[in-house]
């Protein structure tokens, strides 16, 4: 390729470097766009007034809020559109752990004065583009300006609907045995920005009578630990299952694989409570939903979460509390 079609190729890719969607973003214009181009179709008053009001009645709705922050979550580098788009889906990893069906998002962000309205809008159509994927519409917000980080916030709406009560984490019981929907570690290599919500698999799971359900957003050890205290049971971890990423972010950290499984978190994957006859047919089925779902452990009268000393190990050792993610002082 000539060197003047290289650089007419890479103005293709990066959009124009002039023009409306350059300047600095306004909220008036914002709404303007929006107002133009978006037209849920499931609002029985329309779009654009203060709140929206659902057209079809919902039976037993669940909701959600997640937050995806500029340093926290994400780098600018990744792009408001990728981050965006991260926000809404774990969100939606949430609805997935209460088996719901997704029908709504409602996305809030704060910019800061400086950044460009193609860039806002991008977040914005990613957002859509995300509830279109499965099954849902963005259906409201809110737009701030701050000196502060980029954040990005969602709620979403889901319908449970009639059946079995829904799945907590206050619902395991000891004997249960301890599944997952997929292998832990590593996210930081790029699967933090690419969550696959596991919908599919937590409707199935709870129409086949699994009481309780987590998802692992914080880490795995920490993510257990919320499911053993609200059950009030001890979590053991003996077959933890790694990522191929865990093994690639070991061999450059100086960590083991069994480590970045156990703490590094965003994995999103589910974590599952089911009786051993129940998890037995549940690791039968050939769903490809279920497709990834192993056994990772069990649980039991006690305390805390118990993991291998060490990679290859049989003996379990309490896990340390203070690693995987909090907010705030640990």
């Amino acid at each position: 390729m000539s060197a003047s079609l290289s650089k007419a190729a890479e103005r293709r890719r990066s959009g124009p470097r002039s023009g409306p969607g350059r300047r600095p973003w306004s909220e008036s214009r914002v709404h303007r766009w929006l107002l133009r181009t978006h037209a849920p179709r499931g609002l029985a008053a329309g779009f654009g007034h203060d709140a929206a009001t659902l057209a079809g009645r919902l039976v037993r709705p669940v909701a959600c809020v997640d937050l995806c922050i500029e340093g926290v979550h994400f780098e600018r580098r990744a792009g408001f559109s990728r981050a965006a788009a991260k926000a809404a889906l774990r969100a939606l990893s949430d609805l997935a752990a209460a088996a719901a069906l997704p029908r709504a998002l409602l996305f809030s962000a704060s910019f800061g004065p400086r950044d460009i309205e193609q860039d806002v809008r991008a977040a914005i159509r990613a957002v859509s583009r995300t509830a279109r994927c499965v099954g849902a519409e963005l259906i409201a917000g809110d737009l701030a300006c701050s000196a502060g980080p980029v954040v990005f916030s969602i709620t979403a709406v889901g319908e449970l609907g009639p059946g079995a009560p829904p799945p907590g984490r206050d619902r395991a019981r000891a004997g249960d045995w301890l599944l997952s929907t997929g292998p832990f570690g590593g996210s930081r290599l790029g699967r933090h920005l690419r969550i696959r919500p596991r919908l599919a698999a937590g409707r199935t799971l709870w129409l086949r009578g699994v009481r309780a359900m987590t998802d692992v957003s914080d880490g795995l050890v920490r993510d257990a630990s919320r499911l053993a205290d609200r059950s009030g049971l001890q979590v053991r971890l003996d077959a933890v299952p790694i990522h191929r990423d865990a093994l690639r972010a070991a061999r450059a950290s100086g960590r083991s694989a069994l480590e970045h499984a156990l703490y590094d978190g965003e994995d999103h994957e589910l974590l599952v409570c089911a009786s051993p006859g129940r998890a037995r047919a549940l690791l039968a089925l050939k769903q490809d939903e279920l497709r990834g779902l192993v056994r990772v452990g069990s649980l039991h009268p006690g305390r805390g979460v118990l993991v291998p000393r060490d990679s290859g190990a049989l003996d379990l050792v309490p896990a340390d509390p203070r690693r995987g993610w909090t907010h705030g002082a640990p």
